[in-house]
């Protein structure tokens, strides 16, 4: 969370973004969607690993007003875009869930030192929340297998949940031996160079620089 939450230290582009003034879910992450989770979180680790004066936000939104003859507001129709993934396509298949039981097995070598007790949903931002996934298709495959080949070096069972453009959600069982906070950075440091040296032409470039993760990152226990 950030310091200080108030308006009046915001970076000037979010006081000139929609996403600054109302909540209102990510229009193209279906799994923000089933959550009901609000994008003003994704806002929030944006603007805490950056100055305000040099801010980037490639997620920003003109805070424009749409006024029908009935005085009716409606928002751009560029933010309610529906993914054409499911989380369903994501974690229902038969390789995730024999990943799942490989890596259960390799805990289960040392039944007295290991308990799976809990169940975290991480979040993160792509550096500046550029679109670098905003073809994710021909990425899934590959990154969740990279997130679940990292698994073991956390103490746990690591899962993609869903890829959004700007955006990445993770399923997290641990021992509670490794912190949320070793189990982010090591996420990140681990499966950040694999993935962009296999899409490197697509999410790296002259204008985004050679970074992937954010510095922050949003944790909740589901279990």
């Amino acid at each position: 969370m950030e310091k200080n939450s108030s308006r009046d230290n915001f970076p000037v582009k979010c006081l000139e973004c929609a996403k600054s003034s109302r909540p209102f879910i990510h229009g193209r992450c279906g799994y923000c969607r089933n959550l009901s989770f609000q994008e003003e979180v994704l806002c929030c680790l944006n603007r805490a690993t950056q100055n305000p004066s040099s801010f980037e936000c490639h997620a920003f939104v003109p805070l424009l007003k749409l006024v029908t003859s009935s005085g009716q507001e409606n928002r751009p129709e560029s933010i309610v875009q529906h993914a054409e993934i499911t989380i369903d396509k994501l974690l229902d298949t038969d390789k995730i869930k024999y990943q799942r039981a490989l890596a259960l097995q390799k805990l289960a070598r040392y039944p007295d030192e290991v308990m799976l007790d809990i169940k975290y949903h991480f979040v993160w931002n792509v550096i500046g929340r550029r679109p670098a996934f905003a073809e994710p298709e021909p990425m899934i495959e590959f990154i969740s297998d990279t997130i679940t080949t990292c698994s073991e070096a956390v103490g746990g069972f690591a899962s993609l949940m869903w890829l959004a453009p700007d955006h990445i959600h993770i399923y997290m069982e641990s021992d509670g031996k490794v912190s949320p906070e070793n189990i982010a950075q090591k996420l990140k440091r681990l499966s950040e160079t694999p993935i962009i040296d296999q899409f490197r032409n697509v999410i790296t470039s002259q204008e985004f620089g050679t970074g992937l993760w954010d510095e922050a990152y949003f944790v909740e226990t589901v279990g």
